[in-house]
């Protein structure tokens, strides 16, 4: 029997370097014990696998993305679990695509409710003032049902950047101050504060934005359980806001939709003019220009592409090149009025390599596209379109949130975190570059039946 201990929880690193040397040396998953930190454990004399990483072996891509996911569970016999599949796929690598497979499905499902954990504590966590001025800081309690805290820190690095906040788990704790990121051990409910100044303006802000045209009480309850509202100082409102939605949705016909239009007009406006001074990476420092998002506010169907080219950073408009004008010529067979969809790219600044006078595209990394998240989030923030088009692989990662194939993405419906409906296909400029023009020719019509059935899904959908 061996003893192999990792440090933490969610030690993804330390499993995988602990597993391939087992894997290596064919060790049966029945006589290893996973250990995490220091537990104490009745190991009649085990032997314990040294930590390094000098072994290692291919394995499919997803299988490591999954098992990322997966080790961030509860479940304690999530590390035995991993670490069999992994066995049988150095023999089988085609197993992580069986979706009959009986284990695989257990992962995957470990998978699936850690990515729902994920999600509640973005959209359950509050945060609360504490101090003044130079002491203010903000602090969050949160109650997570896996080892999500650290999955989830970089999520909240991005959010809240310029403040000092600190989120308490049961587990683990999280410390910004604006530079670094620390750690400390778990904390309880009554470490948190239980109420602050601006408590009071959350509650009105809250019960403005109410829309009781929206309710849906079996959903909302299934989609905010009531674990979670004793953290939310807007649950509160809730029974209150229910019973008397009806009256207010009476009373929201009558509100101006020309006000409305005005309030967000003005804000992707300031949203604009911020974005023309972006440096949240290094590719505002080669580019003529932001290139920011164009097209109505009210529109149903949102177009996202990679990002600008050549002309396009000159024009300061996007999809105005070569590719825009297929764009173009796609929308109109497919029935759809360019005036009347929102557009704009996953990376708002020119990428290029300079040879001699012409600069060549160059494709965006990981860094450059989470950079340029903030500001996509936003747009869709103000425009809630009923469904959002990912032209190529760069925009599919940017509105699902992960690595995705065209061949894989396409064709089918992708639900979004806000709620919304994702779609992917093809890029524009991907038609100029097939060599053979019956091939283009059939690849463009497959690119325009997909643009008819995006359209019919916003018409049903809005």
């Amino acid at each position: 029997m061996s003893v192999a201990r990792i440090a933490a929880a969610d030690d993804f690193e330390g499993w995988r370097s602990l597993a391939r040397q087992l894997a290596s040396r064919n060790v049966p998953a029945d006589k290893i014990i996973w250990q995490v930190g220091d537990a104490p454990a009745d190991l009649f004399g085990a032997a314990t696998v040294a930590e390094t990483d000098k072994l290692a072996f291919a394995v499919p891509r997803p299988f490591i993305a999954l098992a990322r996911t997966a080790i961030c569970h509860r479940d304690p016999e999530r590390f035995a679990l991993l670490y069999a599949f992994l066995r049988r796929l150095r023999v089988e690598p085609a197993l992580i695509e069986d979706r009959t497979d009986a284990l695989l499905q257990r992962i995957e499902r470990l998978g699936r409710q850690v990515r729902r954990d994920i999600h509640k504590m973005r959209a359950f966590l509050r945060f609360r003032e504490m101090g003044e001025k130079e002491a203010r800081r903000f602090v969050a309690w949160f109650e997570p049902e896996h080892h999500i805290v650290r999955a989830n820190a970089d999520f909240f690095l991005d959010r809240f950047a310029t403040m000092h906040w600190s989120i308490l788990t049961p587990d683990l704790s999280l410390h910004w101050d604006g530079e670094t990121l620390h750690e400390s051990q778990g904390a309880t409910r009554h470490d948190a504060p239980s109420g602050d100044p601006l408590e009071e303006t959350w509650r009105t802000y809250y019960a403005s934005i109410f829309n009781p045209a929206r309710l849906k009480i079996g959903a909302m309850q299934k989609e905010m359980p009531r674990r979670y509202w004793k953290n939310m100082p807007e649950t509160a409102l809730v029974p209150g806001l229910i019973a008397s939605a009806q009256a207010r949705e009476s009373a929201m016909v009558a509100v101006s939709r020309e006000n409305l239009g005005a309030n967000v007009a003005g804000s992707w406006e300031a949203l604009r003019e911020e974005a023309m001074g972006c440096t949240r990476c290094p590719l505002y420092k080669d580019a003529t220009q932001t290139v920011f998002g164009e097209g109505p506010l009210d529109a149903k169907l949102m177009f996202v592409g990679e990002q600008p080219g050549d002309q396009e950073d000159q024009a300061g408009k996007p999809f105005v090149g070569p590719a825009g004008q297929i764009f173009d010529e796609a929308l109109e067979k497919a029935g759809i009025e360019r005036a009347r969809v929102y557009v704009t790219n996953a990376v708002k600044h020119f990428k290029y390599e300079q040879r001699g006078k012409r600069r060549i595209h160059s494709k965006p990394n990981a860094g450059e596209i989470k950079a340029c998240r903030w500001w996509y989030a936003q747009e869709r923030e103000l425009l809630r379109p009923a469904v959002t088009i990912a032209l190529g692989a760069t925009a599919a990662r940017q509105i699902l949130g992960k690595a995705v194939t065209i061949g894989g993405a396409r064709g089918e419906a992708h639900r979004l975190e806000d709620g919304g409906e994702g779609w992917v296909t093809i890029h524009p400029s991907f038609l100029l570059r097939i060599p053979d023009k019956a091939d283009a020719e059939a690849e463009f019509g497959r690119f325009i039946e997909d643009l008819k059935r995006e359209k019919k899904r916003a018409e049903t959908l809005s």
